[in-house]
């Protein structure tokens, strides 16, 4: 079919989706040369080359010879070494639902369009198969270090803080029960892990250290920063940190494992406030009814 048979519009269409078969197609393979698994990287290596035939069929409507967007390349890359693959793809996979619409107008006029829309949702399907990425097999460990972390430690930073009033003193007494808390949780995953047979126990251990140990880094250094007597301060920048936290590693998940953000989200937001608006009033009546002043 010669150009001089297709509307502008559709021209303009196929071109972006020419550029876009290009761009992904090297974002694809770029992505397999690091990628260790045999199977992941073939899986990539294959996708790669059905998005560059796709392109072809695009160049002989546009008769455009079109390179990649070399930006957009670098920052899927980049997320892909920095978050894992899985995560990347998914979420760039997911700007394909919006092509939908592009291939069904183009149906009627280019008869490839069906075909290579079909293509599409099956680069869907073999991404969902792909969950075998380390840090995905222990995202379990992971949310169980940071889900006992945001409960037990903004439960008592809160609880601290009125009780102390001072930020050096409560960062102080937090730093102790966090990494204290860090070693006997991983010692404890690890114990746990080594019972069910679990051969990656000294892993699945540190996976769980690891993420105990930033949560707790990232919700004391508030009162480390701050002046000794901003310790309310210090106590609602705890708690934003806290809500960025949990927002940000479920929506990691959500993306990565396809689960619902909202449910998870408000589910560990509403436990850690609710455990640290009660420690909070804890805080408060010790203080009180001990007498103590410091």
């Amino acid at each position: 079919m010669e150009n001089n048979t297709i509307s502008e519009k559709t021209i303009k269409i196929l071109t972006a989706l020419q550029k876009n078969e290009v761009t992904e197609a090297e974002i694809y393979r770029r992505i397999a040369r690091f990628v260790k698994d045999e199977h992941n990287k073939k899986v990539l290596e294959n996708i790669a080359s059905e998005e560059e035939k796709h392109a072809v069929i695009w160049s002989k409507y546009t008769g455009k010879t079109i390179k990649p967007n070399m930006r957009k390349v670098r920052r899927w890359t980049f997320l892909a070494r920095l978050l894992g693959f899985t995560f990347a793809l998914k979420k760039m996979e997911s700007g394909e639902d919006k092509a939908t619409k592009n291939y069904d107008f183009l149906s009627s006029e280019v008869p490839e369009a069906k075909a290579i829309s079909e293509d599409e949702e099956r680069h869907e399907n073999q991404l969902l198969a792909m969950l075998d990425e380390e840090r995905l097999q222990y995202v379990g460990s992971m949310v169980l270090g940071l889900s006992d972390a945001l409960v037990e430690l903004s439960g008592t930073l809160a609880g601290l803080t009125f009780a102390l009033q001072n930020t050096r003193l409560i960062a102080l007494s937090g730093l102790i029960t966090g990494i204290s808390a860090t070693l006997s949780m991983a010692s404890s995953e690890y114990l746990s892990a080594k019972s069910d047979g679990d051969e990656n126990a000294k892993k699945s251990a540190t996976y769980t250290g690891i993420a105990y140990l930033f949560t707790v880094a990232a919700m004391v250094l508030p009162y480390l920063l701050l002046p000794s007597h901003s310790f309310l301060l210090a106590l609602i920048i705890m708690l934003s940190v806290v809500v960025i936290i949990i927002a940000g590693f479920s929506y990691y998940i959500s993306v990565a494992k396809e689960l619902s953000f909202k449910k998870r989200f408000f589910e560990m937001a509403g436990i850690s406030l609710s455990v640290a608006a009660i420690s909070f009033v804890i805080g408060i009546l010790v203080k009180q009814f001990l007498g103590i002043d410091i």
